[in-house]
Formats: C-alpha cells, sequence, structure tokens
C-alpha cells in the first residue's frame, strides 16, 4: 500500500470530521436562535450561557467538552489513550464553530413561534448532517460519545442504553442548574431539548445511509 496514498485518506478524513463539527456547531446555533431549548448534550452549557454571558456559548461548550474528556481519564485512568487528547483542539473548534453559527443566525427575525420551532428543526437535521460526518469519517469521536462509550466500557453494559441514561443525565443537569440559577425557573431546556433528543438520531440514520457510501470511497486507499 502507497503511504502517501494512505496518508492522504486519513487527511481526507479529519476534513470530512472538520466539516461535520462545522454543521454540527450551526446546527447547535439554529436551536439555540431558536430559543426552545439545544439538544441534550449541550443543554448544560446552554443554561449556563444565559446565566454568565460574558462568555459565549461556544465558549462553555469548550468547557463543557473538556470536562467531558475531564470525566473520560477518570473513569479510564490508564486505558485512556494519548490519541483521544485531539478531542481537545476538536472541542475548540466545535465551540468556535458554534459561535460563527450564532453570529450567521443573528441576522434571522424571530417574530413568533413557528419561526422558532422551524429553526429549531432545521437545527436538528442540520446537526444530524454534521454527525453523519462526523461518525463516518470514524477517526476520532467526540467528546460526549466517547464518554458514553468509556462509561459502556467501564460497567459493561450496552453504548445505546448508555447513550438514553447519559442524554437523560444531561437534560436532568441542565434543569436542576436552571433551578438554582434562576430563582426556581426553567431556563434553556425547554420542548426542543425533548424533540431533540427524540429525532436527531433518527434523522442522523437517515442521513447516514444516503452519504456513507459515496463518502467511503474517498477513504478507501488504493492498493
Amino acid at each position: 500500500m502507497n503511504t502517501n496514498k494512505k496518508s492522504a485518506k486519513i487527511v481526507i478524513r479529519y476534513i470530512v470530521l472538520i466539516i461535520g463539527l462545522l454543521f454540527s456547531g450551526i446546527g447547535v446555533a439554529f436551536t439555540k436562535r431558536g430559543d426552545l431549548g439545544v439538544s441534550p448534550i449541550s443543554s448544560t452549557a446552554n443554561v449556563i450561557s444565559i446565566k454568565f454571558d460574558f462568555w459565549t456559548m461556544g465558549t462553555w461548550l469548550i468547557v463543557w467538552n473538556c470536562i467531558l474528556i475531564l470525566a473520560q481519564i477518570f473513569l479510564l485512568r490508564r486505558n485512556f489513550k494519548i490519541y483521544q487528547l485531539l478531542q481537545i483542539p476538536l472541542s475548540f473548534l466545535f465551540g468556535w464553530f458554534t459561535d460563527f453559527g450564532m453570529w450567521l443566525v443573528s441576522f434571522i427575525p424571530v417574530p413568533n413561534y413557528a419561526v422558532r420551532f422551524s429553526l429549531l428543526l432545521a437545527g436538528i437535521v442540520i446537526l444530524a448532517f454534521g454527525i453523519s460526518l462526523s461518525v463516518i469519517a470514524n477517526v476520532i469521536m467526540n467528546s460526549g460519545e466517547a464518554l458514553v462509550k468509556a462509561i459502556s466500557d467501564t460497567v459493561n453494559k450496552e453504548f445505546g442504553h448508555v447513550k438514553v441514561v447519559f442524554d437523560i443525565s444531561c437534560v436532568l443537569t441542565a434543569v436542576i442548574l436552571s433551578l438554582i440559577l434562576f430563582g426556581g425557573r426553567i431556563v434553556g431546556a425547554r420542548e426542543g431539548t425533548i424533540i431533540s433528543a427524540i429525532f436527531t438520531g433518527l434523522v442522523v440514520k437517515f442521513i447516514s445511509k444516503r452519504i456513507r457510501k459515496p463518502l467511503e470511497r474517498l477513504f478507501v486507499a488504493e492498493q
């Protein structure tokens, strides 16, 4: 196998991953603009960003993702691989892309609930497309998925079951934080968070089936 060609394919995978992060960040920004709640994994950072707005949503997402990476290190200890630290720069990229998305959607007027709901749905589709690209790239997991895998490996439970519990835990954490920070009110975690939790995975499956084969042709190194 030609080493240069193999390296080129790996570079392509990382480019696809970065493009996936870009779409994911923009998707989060759309749901944030709709103000009906963001995805479960981003809900805690969303609540904190509303209360402590001296930092942007993207910056709080970076902090939150780094916390998730620390949780992986704590769980896996010696089994935590050095290459998994690549999650750190990827978390920064995701945060920056989210802030870029926030700037893009800031020009969209939000006069009523129908527009808010439309932004939520658009955000779910865009986020799902970004996740699909990241999954198909298959080079490194984002911090949330990596933590779910770390937990599933540690407790010897199926990934999918742990993922459901993890998402619910993220939402509960966001709700509890909101109640504490906003005097008993739920802010930043609304119906959109539940809708995102239910439908994002389904949209990811739908999109992945249609783009996986064309993308994987880019990744197959020539012999």
